[in-house]
Formats: C-alpha cells, structure tokens, sequence
C-alpha cells in the first residue's frame, strides 16, 4: 500500500475571528491577539479551537512502488482552498496509508472543517465499505484502523497521559527534531510574509514522522533491520539529491546526531 505521510500548518482565521467577536475594522494582528486572549480567558492557553485555524501550508512526503518523494503542496501563492482539495485529491488518487503526529486530533479535524468552507469533494476519505467493501473494517475514519496511523495516538497506547510531542519523540530517537523552527513561531513568521519558512518547517516535521514511522514499522515486524536500514537510505538519498538547505541542514543533524 501507497504511504502518504502529512502535517499542516495553520493561523488564526482573523476573518472568523472579526465574525465571532464583532471586531470589524481592526487589523490582523489586533484580531488574533484578541482571538489568543479570549482563549486564554476561557482555557488558561492561547492554542485556538480547532475551527479557528486556517491552513497556510500542508506537506507531504509519499512512499509508493516508485520510490520516496517530499513536497508541500502547491506554491506560496496558492489559496487554502486548492491546498485542501489538493490533499483530499491525493487521497482519492493513491488510497494511502495516512501517517501523522497527533493527526486525529488536529491536523485531519482542521482540514474537514476547511474543507467543509472551501467546499471540497472528498469521497475516498470518507468511505467506510459503502461504495467500496475493503474500507468496511480498515477505513479512514476509525482511531483503530490502520488506515491512518496517528503515531502519537498509537505509540501512547491512546493514553492521553502518555503522549508526548514530536520533538520529543525525536530527541529520543537521535533525530534533528524542530531545528530551531517552533509551532509557536508560524503567525509571527505569517505576519512578516515568511510562508516560505514555514512550509519548510513544515517538510522537516514531516521528514521525522516518517522517521519515527519506520522505526514504528520495525517495531511491528513490518520491516526487518535490513528493510529499516535500506529505508533509512533512501531518506538520506532524498535528502542530498534535493538542493535544499532545510534539507541538507536536516540531514546534517542526522548524521551529528
């Protein structure tokens, strides 16, 4: 089976924002700070419900028969709309396995309701054996199938008390983790017009989800030390072949590590 693995990056939807609280007239950033502290005031953290998020960059990185490829979709010009339907499109084209790190519980909640306002067509990610009988018991939708795999969800046995954060997971594998490049630095670097920035940071936490992925798969007897092994190449091949610096940086700390 096709291996699709995704994370998404997001900033406040100023636009709801101004809809929900009556803050017509004032400037983004006067919107999302008025967004962080009302949820602050109601959770004790600015971290957004899930609807408040808008999605500024998806990255993917998609193991077939064919071999290993990376990418953020679309281009630094492309509106959220044509992200989502873009992922949803993958879906529908490869059928992949979907790996991610607390995907469940955001990455694939935001993107339904973004793809709910954008109005996309998402067949395939919704079928649960209707239209196609092999989804009846391994679908998309269920925290237990495999179709989507929700490392943190399932390394954590879906214990809320055991879960911890990627860069955790990667600290404790030997892997480069976030390099310098934070969850909580995505608006500021929105603000200032750096999309570029973050669609890479956004390809380098996909690149250690794959990495814990394989080592998950190993850990399962989905691969053996050898198969694990020629996999890590194939990562590390990706990465020199790219002519990126995110990406020669990434494998830089791999190899230090």
């Amino acid at each position: 089976m096709n291996t699709l693995v995704f994370d998404i990056e997001t900033v406040p939807d100023v636009a709801l924002g101004r809809r929900l609280y009556g803050l017509e007239g004032l400037a983004d950033a006067q919107v999302a700070k008025a967004m962080f502290a009302l949820r602050r005031q109601d959770t004790g953290g600015d971290f957004l419900s899930l609807e408040q998020h808008r999605v500024v960059a998806i990255a993917c990185a998609l193991r077939t028969s064919e071999g290993l490829r990376l990418w953020s979709l679309g281009d630094c010009g492309s509106p959220e709309g044509e992200l989502v339907q873009r992922f949803f499109d993958g879906i529908e084209k490869y059928s992949p396995a979907l790996v991610s790190w607390n995907g469940s519980a955001f990455d694939l909640p935001v993107l339904t309701y973004r793809a709910l306002l954008a109005g996309v067509a998402a067949p395939r990610f919704w079928e649960t054996g209707a239209e196609d009988p092999a989804f009846r018991y391994n679908n998309y939708l269920s925290r237990y199938h495999w179709r989507h795999t929700d490392l943190m969800d399932v390394l954590s046995g879906f214990q809320s008390r055991g879960r911890v954060s990627l860069a955790t997971m990667a600290c404790l594998l030997g892997l480069p983790g976030k390099l310098g490049f934070e969850g909580g630095q995505v608006w500021d670097a929105w603000q200032s017009g750096n999309l570029a920035a973050i669609r890479r940071y956004c390809e380098t936490d996909v690149l250690n989800t794959w990495l814990i992925y394989l080592r998950f798969a190993q850990l399962r007897g989905q691969l053996s030390r050898e198969q694990h092994a020629e996999e890590l190449e194939r990562v590390k091949t990706l990465l020199q072949d790219g002519n990126e610096p995110h990406l020669a940086e990434f494998l830089r700390a791999w190899e230090a590590a």
